[in-house]
């Protein structure tokens, strides 16, 4: 068989589009889809927070730590934005897409420095870590969801 026959979700999904801004295939996120991702980002920042608050650490370790947070929670909403924008053939500069990627992954990077070298129990390192993982999964899906409902509602 033909291996050049197949193609990826994406290039299916592109070679679709019609115009540059058609948002046919957009389909309207669920409101239990919409609610769920709502309330892991609060429980998930929340959880954050409320450790970050009771941690038994110097000021401006917390200040680290909490700069971390909402500097990846940025950058992962942007990330999101960059990339649905290119699929729907908004342009998006080369240099943004990437400066977006790095800061991301630069977000992440601090998070582990910052906890392999601190000094706290294995346990609390592990709730920073997935506290912050889930708050920044959570905050793309709100993205996303924000995103599709726009263009829902747009298209109606």
């Amino acid at each position: 068989m033909d291996q050049s026959t197949f193609t990826t979700p994406t290039e299916e999904y592109i070679s679709k589009k019609s115009s540059k801004n058609n948002k046919e295939n957009i389909s309207k996120p669920s409101n239990a889809f919409v609610a769920v991702s709502w309330c892991t980002l609060i429980v998930g920042m929340t959880a954050y927070f409320i450790g970050l608050y009771n941690a038994e650490m110097l000021l401006n370790e917390k200040g680290y730590y909490f700069s971390i947070i909402m500097f990846g929670l940025f950058s992962v909403v942007s990330v999101q934005k960059s990339v649905r924008d290119r699929l729907e053939g908004i342009p998006v500069t080369d240099i943004y897409y990437g400066i977006s990627w790095f800061s991301a992954l630069l977000a992440v990077t601090l998070l582990v420095v910052g906890l392999w070298n601190a000094e706290l129990t294995l346990s609390e390192k592990g709730f920073y870590a997935m506290s912050f993982l889930l708050s920044m999964f959570s905050a793309i899906a709100v993205q996303k969801n924000t995103r599709d409902l726009q263009s829902y509602s747009d298209k109606d």
